[in-house]
């Protein structure tokens, strides 16, 4: 039995400890937004924040993932107003979308350690492949995110999806707001 958080949730996994942290999210959290890529951690599809830290989820085994806090795409913000969400909106820096989650989890954790960050700290923090060759617009994406985390500047460019975050819960529970503990 491995415990751990996902998206500040609780979460217990029944499975064989060397099950791939990948897998668990997809098909025992149905928490599918992080995308099975390459499978040898070479893609970047897969990424997610480990203790705030991205890393291939396709890398690490739910017994190495245990006891820590897992960030997946659907934490990231539960209605798409995260600044690097709503810049990779506005730059149309989003083409088939396979590569978008990873690229967004490890984007923002690179706006979360550099604020300001250059092109050459972009190409070294965002190492995922992307098929479409979106690159110049993910690098302006990160510019325009970093500016809108700031406060410089706002961007409203994808609307709040359309589906009420009660009923998304319904279906998805790993997506359900954690009550406050009245201790």
């Amino acid at each position: 039995m491995t415990k751990m958080t996902v998206n500040n949730r609780p979460v217990q996994y029944l499975l064989d400890p060397d099950t791939p942290l990948l897998f668990a999210l997809r098909e025992a959290s149905n928490l599918t937004g992080t995308k099975f890529g390459c499978g040898t951690g070479d893609c970047g599809a897969c990424m997610v924040l480990i203790d705030g830290v991205p890393l291939r989820s396709c890398l690490v085994s739910i017994e190495e993932a245990e006891g820590r806090l897992i960030t997946t795409i659907e934490g990231l913000s539960r209605d798409r107003s995260h600044p690097v969400q709503q810049a990779l909106v506005a730059e149309q820096a989003i083409q088939c979308g396979f590569c978008t989650p990873g690229i967004a989890i490890a984007a923002a954790a690179l706006l979360e350690a550099n604020p300001s960050p250059s092109r050459a700290d972009m190409d070294v923090a965002i190492p995922n492949i992307c098929r479409c060759g979106v690159y110049p617009r993910l690098a302006r994406a990160i510019v325009r995110a970093s500016e809108a985390a700031s406060g410089a500047q706002a961007i409203e460019a994808a609307p709040p999806p359309a589906i009420d975050p009660q009923e998304a819960a319904r279906d998805v529970p790993a997506l359900a707001p954690v009550e406050p503990r009245a201790d």
